[in-house]
């Protein structure tokens, strides 16, 4: 008997030896090539970045993995319970490996060996952990190597983490389905709720997919889906977590899935692209798509959504005016029934970017409608009231007049449907009730709209085109074009800055430039080439923007390199080459920065950086970007007192011009509302500056408009350039778009007039016109004759004072009161000779003019 338990327990032994050595060579072996499971200390997974408008709202998200993480301690109890009852309820037990499960696997197993269902599974959330992140490129092979693999991972993880760490990175890194990666991003993409306002049945939804998210995806099996989620709730009653009552009620509600509510949904895809554009430039790829970022935006989704109507609006309304370039698709119909023409219209893609219009086919004309079929089978009709503008273009001729008649493009009045379409047709139609369609035409034309604060540079809307979805290109930021005329104001800036008035009078006649041997002369006419203004003040000039007193202002007595500094410093171009005909806008520049070289017009010339982010935050809630760089002296550790006074914010802003310069440029460009050509703003009834633009030819067309709170650019042009159609410039095309856009962005907002800086003064003056408005002048400037002006606080027909106006800092071509306008008229001013600043100066006197028209080096 002795003899007999010696063997025995020998033969243990050395079966308990053999055991222990392969156990180790076998933990040896799998064990050799792991990869480094000490590196889940520092996990950090691939988190959404996003995008919040400036009342909090999101409208934009960037992810390789659309993840949200959560932290163990803000992820509801209820929700972690399920999640254990229904993966491993044993979690806070084992350590790494449950061997009950394990056991149970395998007897399962063993009695389904010979069929050709899968093996049962028995791993622990921690071995799914070694799998989903140190395993990943053989997770999805079901062998004995990887089962090794897990278990000896899942022990070391044991020993390096703790349990609530392990848990965390389960819940945030396990994929659920629908592009949802953690339990957070699931809870929003399946019932657009928060962890903490989930129901016992969206938790046990959730908690069921871990298995198989794409086999209990309710949109493509609801029944197993259900009866998935029904067995996790039976789970959460059998562990406790709820009550039976609970449990039925639960069991009886079926899956919902919800989406956002689109009221909430804030739509600014070119503005949300421009900020992506920025973050990759600053902060590279990963950081965007990975680094799960808070980005505040400077976004106003109510203006953003008024910019894209504005801008939609106003190309439909300049595409509609230069008419109907005929139906983009035309096939052949051997008859009316759906079986022959809905084939025709399904195989036609439907174009991007086209909203709520949609695709039909013509199927039939009759006298006063078109039948049309749509691709969902139903049949409607167009009126022809609704196909009334839709006449054909017709070319201007190139001796056409002087005018911004629309018509004057267009062929004959629309009689018949027939006029336009033809059976066939293929054409986009918006619904406008019921079975009634409007005929539509994506437009030819593009353009662009920003909107900005001039006191902070915080862009507010960017459009950047007529659809995002057609085009990427942002028209607002990526197009460099031709200002035009609207570059003016900058160029009258600089001659305020040099001692010019708003009323100093310079002629409107013929101009011509010598440009050096074998180049020719330059010479510049007016938009209305057969008008001649005479000797005007260049308030007027810049009113009705007039290129031949530009020219002659700068070319004869500014020079340009004075220009060309205020260019750059304003930021419109970065290096301004020395040609005249920079001064009309020939350079190119963008949207963008024009419309941010206006802003600092509207806020009295202190630099401005345009701005389409407040601030960004790293995954951790760091600052990393603040835009607002100021200082708040003396703020620091002080509790709020109603009774302290207001803490002073250091303003750092350089000065790029003299505010009095500024306002009177600003001053000036009001009048451009009054009688200039920006006067169809006149509609909104405010307070505002404006100014127009056109480049030659007609190819682009802008407008500028500015309160002292709002500023607002606008562009429209043909991607490829070409012309807009004869006198189809800023106050015709672009001009309409700025104004839909303050209609709504100012209705309600009072008027708010533009802050007059100290040393200025007013003067009543009288228009070619007969109309009264009001010049601005610096106060070392004179007032010309009383014939012409009055006193800013007099009835009209005082007289000026008597006695004579100090001379100006810098000679210009005349300031004070000693002869009319109509001296000038007959005696063209010639270049200037600086004076002398004294009070008492006598009047400047001129020396010839130049003889080569150079002027300087342009």
């Amino acid at each position: 008997m002795i003899r007999f338990l010696t063997w025995t327990l020998t033969f243990l032994f050395i079966l308990a030896f053999v055991g222990g050595i392969g156990a180790l060579s076998v933990l040896y072996y799998f064990g050799r090539a792991l990869p480094d499971y000490e590196q889940l200390s520092k996990y950090e997974p691939p988190v959404v970045s996003r995008l919040y408008a400036s009342d909090g709202r999101i409208f934009a998200e960037y992810a390789t993995q659309n993840r949200f993480f959560v932290p163990i301690e803000a992820i509801p109890q209820r929700v972690i319970q399920t999640f254990l009852a229904a993966e491993d309820k044993n979690f806070y037990i084992h350590p790494g490996l449950d061997l009950a499960g394990i056991i149970r696997a395998a007897i399962v197993n063993l009695s389904q060996m010979g069929t050709n269902k899968r093996p049962m599974g028995a791993s622990t959330i921690t071995q799914q952990v070694a799998k989903n992140l140190l395993l990943a490129n053989i997770s999805h092979q079901a062998s004995l190597e990887r089962k090794i693999k897990e278990a000896i991972l899942a022990f070391r993880i044991e020993t390096a983490l703790s349990k609530d760490r392990i848990l965390e990175i389960y819940l945030n890194e396990i994929y659920l389905g629908a592009s949802s990666y953690g339990i957070a991003s699931a809870a929003l993409n399946y019932f657009n709720k928060s962890l903490g306002e989930l129901s016992i049945a969206e938790v046990a939804f959730i908690a069921a997919l871990p298995k198989a998210p794409s086999r209990y995806s309710p949109k493509t099996n609801y029944e197993a889906a259900k009866a998935r989620r029904d067995w996790v709730i039976t789970r959460m009653y059998e562990e406790g977590l709820i009550t039976r009552n609970e449990a039925l009620e639960a069991k009886a509600e079926p899956i919902v899935l919800k989406k956002p509510d689109p009221a909430h949904v804030v739509r600014a895809t070119s503005f949300a692209e421009e900020v992506r554009r920025n973050i990759l430039a600053k902060y590279g790829e990963n950081a965007i798509y990975q680094g799960g970022l808070t980005i505040r935006t400077t976004l106003d989704p109510q203006l953003q959504k008024v910019a894209d109507w504005a801008l939609r609006k106003g190309l439909i309304s300049y595409d509609r005016a230069h008419g109907w370039r005929g139906a983009p698709y035309h096939v052949t119909l051997k008859g009316a029934s759906q079986n022959e023409w809905l084939p025709h219209l399904a195989a036609i893609p439907t174009p991007p970017g086209v909203g709520q219009w949609e695709q039909a086919i013509v199927l039939e004309l009759k006298n006063n409608k078109a039948i049309i079929g749509l691709k969902s089978g139903h049949e409607g009709s167009i009126p022809l009231a609704e196909m009334l503008w839709a006449r054909h273009f017709v070319p201007a001729p190139a001796t056409a007049p002087d005018t911004d008649d629309p018509t004057i493009n267009l062929g004959p009045p629309i009689q018949h449907p027939q006029d336009v379409l033809k059976v066939g047709d293929i054409v986009m139609v918006e619904k406008v009730k019921g079975d009634t369609y409007g005929l539509q035409q994506i437009p030819g034309v593009n353009g662009a709209l920003v909107a900005m604060d001039p006191h902070t540079g915080r862009v507010f809307a960017v459009s950047g085109g007529f659809s995002f979805e057609s085009s990427q290109y942002n028209r607002a930021t990526q197009a460099p074009r031709q200002p035009g005329s609207a570059i003016k104001p900058f160029v009258y800036l600089a001659a305020m800055e040099r001692g010019f008035s708003p009323e100093t009078i310079v002629s409107d006649s013929a101009i011509a430039i010598a440009m050096g041997r074998g180049l020719g002369t330059y010479a510049p006419k007016n938009m209305m080439k057969k008008k001649v203004y005479g000797a005007v003040p260049l308030r007027v000039a810049l009113q009705k923007s007039l290129n031949r007193v530009t020219i002659r202002l700068v070319h004869q007595y500014v020079g340009m390199k004075p220009v060309a500094r205020t260019f750059e410093k304003f930021g419109i171009m970065d290096k301004v080459p020395m040609q005249i005909a920079m001064c009309l806008g020939a350079g190119e520049t963008t949207l963008l920065r024009m419309t941010t070289a206006y802003a600092m017009l509207a806020n009295g010339g202190k630099r401005l950086t345009s701005t389409l982010i407040d601030r960004i935050q790293d995954r951790h809630g760091k600052t990393i970007f603040t835009a607002d760089t100021r200082t708040c002296l003396h703020c620091k550790d002080l509790l709020w007192d109603p009774n302290l006074p207001l803490p002073i914010i250091e303003d750092r802003r350089e000065q790029l011009a003299d505010p009095q310069s500024v306002y009177q440029v600003t001053s000036m460009l009001e009048g451009a509302v009054r009688a200039g050509t920006a006067r169809r703003a006149q509609v909104l009834g405010k307070i505002i500056a404006a100014k127009t633009g056109t480049t030659n030819n007609e190819k682009d067309a802008w407008f500028f408009v500015y309160t002292p709170d709002l500023v607002v650019g606008c562009y429209v042009g043909y991607d490829k350039p070409q012309t807009l159609g004869h006198m189809q410039g800023g106050a015709r095309v672009a001009l309409p778009i700025g104004v839909d856009f303050l209609s709504k962005a100012l209705d309600g907002v009072p008027s708010k007039p533009f802050k007059v800086p100290s040393g200025m003064k007013l003067v009543r003056v009288r228009d070619d016109s007969g109309q009264n408005s009001y010049g601005a002048l610096k106060k070392s400037q004179g007032m010309p004759a009383a014939s012409q002006y009055h006193s800013a606080g007099s009835s009209e027909g005082s007289s000026a004072p008597s006695s004579a106006p100090s001379a100006p800092p810098v000679a210009s071509p005349h300031h004070g009161s000693e002869q009319s306008a109509s001296y000038y008229r007959s005696h063209p001013p010639r270049r200037p000779q600086p004076a002398s600043p004294a009070p008492s100066a006598p009047p400047p006197s001129y020396g010839p003019a130049p003889l080569t028209g150079t002027g300087g080096v342009y």
